[in-house]
């Protein structure tokens, strides 16, 4: 109030108007100043960090980048994003998000204003093969790989909605490979886009498309790009080069708490129409029979006793289906899914088991080899993560048509990691290529048995 008071006394009411407009002004000036000397420096900057994820070990290469160009004496800010993970075991993969490019002929993606030379060096100079099985040589060696760059040629297709660059390369046509280094990525990888996303198909085969269509269209509601051959540019809001994969035949539900191996069953039951949901229960006095299918095999790991085997499950009450596995999912998903038992040797045909209903049983027979670690990691775990309730039957020497091949005490029986140790090639040729199994009925009966009771609890 006293200061007030004295410049009351020291200036008239008219001279204090006009030097409170005169101040008001001066203080716009000021602020103008300011914004205008500090505004460069008050504007997003371009970052490089490398983020770690705690409790998982995961390290994530992250660039933001602008760019600035005149339209109409305007100047419009572009922002880009990508961040890139190569600390997977099992692939590395890239999401880029803003004006991003593709052209499919050359394999490029072009990110405006982009640091290439900090962000991909030593093992990723060379670019990113977007197939989940970046360890395996014998893998990669079919897979294109896709490289960056920072300039922008113009675009001849837009679109809407994201892309997501995979590869069906590599080891894509056998059923297992199929599934865990694709299918199952694909699902982790674009289920949460709801259908809102664009296949861009690299190495694209026409027998896996063929196979998988019924998947490809439950998760894209569009046509999917064969991008190798697209001679123009493709301009996308956001790209993902690349898929995630935890586990083999499997998801790991602490790096994706809102997917499992559970919801992807579902997702396969939606997809072919499934109707069965649970396997059978047997309950004392009814007289139902559950049903067995024992997948055969005729080139490798065959069951040289078929019909024996065939004759034993029927004595137990089984009705049994005896059958060859094949590319038409359509067909053999819906024999699978009507069986509450599944057996065969370790193979690809047993990657069947995601249509078993749940609560079914499978029995996996693992050859000679000391093979148990192989069994486990394929088939073994994964079930577990399915529902299933889970067998295994080790096959013994006489058992194994290799007996017919080497003596007793040949190290093929009594070091096989001798074998391993001299490269996979010559491991897989004496104990997955060139090894048949002739149960011996009496001693499987167990495990059949064993299946009964699960089935019964």
């Amino acid at each position: 109030m006293m200061y007030k008071s004295i410049f009351a006394r020291s200036f008239s009411e008219h001279e204090q108007k006009k030097m409170g407009c005169g101040a008001f002004i001066g203080c716009l000036i000021i602020a103008f100043c300011i914004c205008a000397f500090f505004s460069p420096s008050l504007a997003p900057l371009p970052t490089r960090e490398l983020k770690f994820a705690t409790g998982i070990n995961l390290k994530m290469l992250r660039n933001t980048v602008e760019a600035s160009k005149p339209q109409n004496l305007n100047v419009i800010t572009m922002e880009s994003q990508i961040i890139c993970n190569f600390t997977e075991a099992a692939s590395d993969f890239c999401e880029m998000h803003g004006d991003i490019r593709i052209h499919g002929n050359s394999s490029t993606i072009f990110v405006p204003g982009f640091n290439l030379e900090d962000t991909f060096t030593g093992q990723n100079s060379l670019g990113i093969k977007p197939y989940a099985r970046k360890g395996d040589e014998g893998a990669m060696e079919t897979v294109r790989s896709f490289t960056f760059s920072p300039e922008m040629p113009g675009c001849t297709s837009n679109h809407s909605v994201p892309g997501i660059v995979f590869s069906i390369g590599g080891y894509a046509e056998n059923n297992f490979h199929g599934f865990t280094d694709v299918v199952i990525p694909l699902y982790l990888t674009s289920r949460k886009f709801k259908g809102q996303v664009k296949f861009l198909l690299a190495d694209k085969n026409a027998r896996w498309t063929t196979k998988f269509k019924i998947i490809l269209e439950k998760l894209s509601n569009y046509k999917a790009i064969d991008i190798d051959k697209e001679e123009g540019v493709h301009c996308f809001p956001r790209i993902i080069l690349g898929l995630e994969k935890h586990k083999e035949l499997n998801i790991d539900p602490l790096k994706s708490p809102h997917y499992s191996m559970k919801n992807f069953r579902e997702f396969l039951r939606s997809s072919y129409h499934l109707k069965r949901e649970y396997a059978i229960t047997l309950r004392h006095g009814e007289k139902k029979r559950p049903r067995l299918l024992i997948i055969s095999r005729k080139r490798t790991r065959a069951f040289m006793n078929e019909q024996e085997l065939v004759k034993m499950a029927q004595n137990l009450k089984f009705d049994v289906v005896l059958l060859e596995a094949h590319s038409n999912l359509t067909e053999f998903s819906e024999v699978v899914n009507s069986c509450d038992v599944m057996m065969g040797v370790h193979g690809a045909g047993l990657t069947n088991l995601v249509f078993l209903p749940n609560n079914a049983v499978f029995i996996q027979v693992v050859p000679l080899g000391r093979l148990e670690w192989l069994a486990r990691t394929d088939f073994g775990d994964p079930s577990k993560n399915m529902n299933l309730r889970y067998l295994e039957y080790r096959i013994e020497q006489r058992e194994s048509s290799l007996i017919q091949k080497y003596p007793p005490e040949d190290i093929v029986f009594k070091d096989p990691y001798l074998i391993q140790r001299r490269g996979w090639s010559d491991f897989r040729s004496v104990y997955l290529d060139n090894q048949n199994v002739k149960l011996d009925v009496r001693r499987f009966r167990a495990t059949l048995v064993e299946a009964l009771r699960m089935l019964s609890m």
